[in-house]
């Protein structure tokens, strides 16, 4: 009996483990996205420093279209719903629809970057590379910038959908999946911003 009690002891011990270590790994992804924000309101002061300096070539109101970028806006926004609903399903314990939302969401923010992808081409196809004006450079390091992120977080995810179908739920990968769960809806947070400060007031 003393050791039934003891071991359970021990089990529940190493579970409050657990629950500790990935609640401290939570908020030390927190302090990451605080950086993550200086980094970003860095370059949205250099943008609008910038917005200005067109260099003789073209401004906001040349180059963006407000459609084009709404659809991608939208396809983003989704794609947070859509984790939202991979995160309900994780705290139902049920991996199969974990996966599943997951990977509606990786679909979703893969049309989002080849959408930004093709943006970009075509801009430099015209002859609006980064390097035709300071307006350009701080335009493709902020938009660039938030697209490394949304990458980032892609391949992150298929990491974790491969990781839950092979592990199932449990404290790690519902660790993982809670902090991608910040980056993700930080990063519609942050295109929101993107979208308001640099496509929706430039063609004003």
């Amino acid at each position: 009996m003393s050791n039934s009690v003891l071991n359970t002891d021990i089990a529940h011990s190493q579970e409050h483990g657990h629950e500790d270590a990935g609640s401290l790994t939570v908020f030390g992804f927190w302090i990451y996205l605080m950086t993550d924000c200086i980094l970003f309101a860095t370059l949205f002061a250099g943008y609008a420093v910038l917005r200005d300096s067109v260099a003789g070539g073209p401004s906001t109101v040349d180059i963006f279209e407000l459609p084009y970028v709404l659809t991608e806006t939208m396809l983003l926004l989704f794609s947070s719903i859509t984790y939202g609903y991979a995160m309900l399903a994780m705290n139902r314990d049920e991996p199969t629809y974990v996966i599943r939302w997951l990977g509606l969401t990786f679909l979703l923010g893969l049309g989002f970057i080849g959408m930004e992808i093709n943006e970009f081409h075509h801009l430099i196809q015209e002859g609006y590379g980064p390097d035709r004006s300071g307006f350009l450079t701080a335009f493709f390091t902020l938009v660039g910038t938030h697209g490394a992120h949304v990458a980032t977080g892609l391949v992150w995810m298929a990491v974790l959908m491969w990781q839950v179908k092979r592990k199932g739920i449990n404290t790690t990968t519902a660790t993982r999946l809670s902090c991608l769960s910040l980056f993700w809806h930080f990063l519609d947070v942050v295109w929101i911003c993107v979208f308001t400060v640099v496509y929706l007031l430039g063609v004003v």
